[in-house]
C-alpha cells in the first residue's frame, strides 16, 4: 500500500510540474502538497526526493520542495549532452547488423508520430517522439548511455511540454527520424550518428530560441 501512494504522489506531483501547475522557482511544504493529493506526508517525501534525482525538484530541509527552474542556457547544455550520447547510441545500433524485427518498436513509434501529425495532436505526437528516442539508445546497447541519458529526459520533456502549444507542427522532425532509422536499417553508422547529432542540433535552437523569443527566461 505504501509503495502503490507513493507512486500516486509521483505520478500527480510529475503531472503537475509538467502542466505548470506546480510553478518554476516556487516552494511548498510537504503537507500543503499532501493535503492537495488527499493523502499523508510520507509517500509525497518519497515521490519528491524521487524527483529530486530526476533533477525537477529541490528538497529543501525546513522550506519544502522547490520546483527547480530550467534556462534556456540550462537546456542548452542538456542538448550538448543528449546530442553527443545519443548520436553516439544511432552509430552503434547500425553497427549491430539489426533486422527489420529488431527495429519494429522504433518503427511504430515513427508511424504514431506521422499519425499525431495527421491528427495535429501535439501531444501524442510528443508521447512517440519520447518513445522513438528512448528506443534508440536502447538499441544503442550501452546501459552507461542510457544511464546519463535517463538524468536528463524529464527535463527535456518539461521544457517541451510547456512550449509545445508555441512551435509548429514537427513535420521535419518526423523526417529526421526517417533518415535515422534508415540509416540504421542499412548499417551506415556514419550516417546514423551525422544525422541523429544535426536532428538534436536543431531541436536544441528551435526550444531554446522559443524560451528566449516568447520571455521564458526560466521554465
Amino acid at each position: 500500500m505504501a509503495a502503490s501512494q507513493t507512486n500516486q504522489a509521483l505520478i500527480r506531483l510529475r503531472e503537475m510540474v509538467f502542466t505548470g501547475e506546480l510553478s518554476p522557482d516556487s516552494n511548498h511544504y510537504e503537507a500543503d502538497l499532501a493535503d492537495q493529493l488527499g493523502m499523508s506526508r510520507t509517500p509525497v517525501r518519497e515521490a519528491a526526493l524521487t524527483m529530486q534525482a530526476q533533477g525537477l525538484v529541490e528538497v529543501q530541509p525546513r522550506r519544502g520542495v522547490r520546483i527547480l527552474p530550467i534556462s534556456a542556457e540550462d537546456m542548452a547544455e542538456i542538448y550538448d549532452v543528449l546530442c553527443e550520447l545519443e548520436s553516439l547510441a544511432a552509430a552503434r545500433a547500425a553497427e549491430k547488423s539489426y533486422t527489420a524485427d529488431d527495429l519494429r518498436i522504433a518503427q511504430v513509434c515513427i508511424d504514431n508520430m506521422d499519425t499525431a501529425l495527421s491528427n495535429q495532436d501535439r501531444d501524442a505526437w510528443a508521447s512517440a517522439d519520447d518513445r522513438f528516442h528512448t528506443e534508440l539508445v536502447r538499441l544503442g546497447g550501452n546501459a552507461r548511455v542510457a544511464e546519463i541519458v535517463a538524468r536528463y529526459t524529464d527535463q527535456v520533456r518539461r521544457a517541451r511540454m510547456m512550449t509545445l502549444p508555441l512551435r509548429p507542427l514537427p513535420v521535419q522532425s518526423n523526417e529526421d527520424h526517417r533518415a535515422v532509422l534508415f540509416a540504421i536499417e542499412n548499417r551506415d553508422a556514419q550516417s546514423a550518428r551525422s544525422l541523429h547529432r544535426a536532428h538534436r542540433q536543431q531541436a536544441s535552437t528551435l526550444l531554446t530560441g522559443l524560451i528566449r523569443e516568447f520571455g521564458l527566461r526560466r521554465l
